[in-house]
């Protein structure tokens, strides 16, 4: 008895499950027999849940199908990517307009020249002709070849652009707790902190805190928080002076230190995409450095430069309150 296998794979989507969620669907047929298998597996809440569905159909061969549908991935744009890199750059689309307006004029002025030069290549009498006709032609070729270009580069930066954006709208919907009662996305800080993610082992992370000390009275001034994303599984040790006299400055560095990540597994997807988009490897500390509007101001491997952030942030209180928001430099 001949026997058939056939494997596919179709991304889809799932229906009655959270957008977040994995299906991986099996459908088997031996002889007159087909068993299909549905398993869904929601990613968001951890939680499991499994369906069999089996019938029967009259066929003499063995079919196999597979078919997965998968998240959406972290490099998908989303609309509002969308709609703030249309605000941030309103005159891209006339420019491109018109770049593909002019390689559609240079290329047809290319085509008629061509069978011109055709034309009078094949008619003695139109030798003349040649010259002018060829060099009518490169102008075009070159015309339509430089505005390809243009065109080429303005879309390169715009892909780039639009990538930037959704994975900083990815990042600001993460959570963070910011205390036993109080979970909040990275958004909400928009307008009021400068948040600072340091992503590392532990001992990376408690040697920040450390050289974080001296700059804690102006860090908290500018507004800045810190966010430590511990990559091997160990909780970092923040020793803290509990001194009356220290008092004040505890309470200061407790509130810079105070913000924790929320669902881990999605924090440490996004900081591994930064990674492999910069070309870092994924076992090197990073740091990454957030404006007051939530946009990425700068990122390294290795401790953040905490004098830096003193020197060039202005402060989030006093008469340049509002001001300079938007005048966050870079490191």
């Amino acid at each position: 008895m001949s026997t058939v296998a056939q494997l596919a794979i179709v991304t889809g989507t799932c229906r009655n499950f959270h957008r977040t969620s994995k299906c991986f669907t099996f459908s088997v047929h031996i002889d007159g027999r087909n068993l299909t298998s549905v398993f869904a597996t929601t990613t968001a809440t951890g939680s499991r849940t499994a369906t069999i569905r089996n019938r029967r159909r009259r066929k003499a061969s063995l079919l196999i199908t597979c078919s997965a549908a998968k998240p959406s991935s972290s490099t998908e744009i989303s609309s509002a990517a969308r709609i703030r890199s249309e605000v941030l750059t309103p005159f891209r689309s006339v420019r491109m307009f018109f770049y593909i307006a002019f390689i559609a004029q240079a290329s047809l002025g290319g085509l008629i020249a061509t069978t011109q030069l055709i034309g009078a290549l094949a008619n003695p009498s139109r030798a003349d002709a040649v010259t002018d006709i060829a060099k009518g032609l490169g102008i075009d070729i070159g015309a339509a070849s430089l505005f390809a270009f243009l065109y080429y580069r303005e879309n390169k930066i715009k892909n780039a652009q639009m990538a930037r954006l959704s994975r900083e709208e990815n990042l600001s919907n993460l959570k963070l707790r910011v205390d036993e009662k109080k979970i909040i996305t990275v958004s909400e800080f928009r307008g009021l902190a400068r948040l600072v993610i340091l992503a590392g082992p532990s001992s990376f992370i408690t040697e920040a805190f450390r050289l974080s000390e001296t700059f804690t009275e102006p860090l908290i001034e500018r507004g800045v928080l810190v966010v430590p994303f511990s990559t091997d599984g160990n909780a970092p040790t923040f020793e803290f002076d509990e001194s009356e006299d220290m008092e004040e400055f505890t309470s200061k560095r407790r509130r810079l230190w105070q913000l924790q990540p929320v669902l881990t597994p999605e924090w440490s997807e996004w900081i591994d995409d930064q990674k492999k988009l910069a070309n870092v490897s994924p076992e090197s500390p990073v740091y990454l450095s957030l404006r007051l509007d939530g946009r990425v101001r700068g990122s390294g491997v290795g401790y953040p430069p905490w004098n830096a952030f003193v020197a060039q942030l202005p402060q989030v209180k006093g008469m340049w309150s509002g001001l300079l928001d938007g005048m966050d430099g870079r490191v």
